[in-house]
């Protein structure tokens, strides 16, 4: 059995089930395809997501970085040089 990523409950008695790698991108993969998004959506996409949804609310980069485990901060730094709109009103 493969890595396990993510535990969750089956509709059937609420059992436990685990998710593996190869599920989680089948079930990424079903769907994208599901919401025509034009290109094969992978898990790692989710992850990306997260970091720029965060990094547009205003979060601090050093949490930020913390949450995501970025040893190094210009990991980090790429979603918020990309995301303008949280320093619009920076020098105001």
């Amino acid at each position: 059995m493969g890595k396990t990523l993510f535990a969750r409950a089956t509709a059937a008695g609420h059992r436990w089930r685990l998710l593996g790698a190869g599920k989680l991108l089948r079930l990424v993969e079903r769907a994208s395809a599901a919401a025509e998004l034009g290109f094969k959506a992978h898990p790692h996409m989710l992850r990306h997501a997260c970091g720029f949804a965060l990094a547009n609310k205003g979060h601090d980069t050093c949490a930020l970085q913390a949450y995501l485990g970025h040893k190094n901060i210009q990991h980090t730094v790429r979603y918020t040089e990309l995301s303008p709109d949280p320093f619009k009103d920076f020098w105001r």
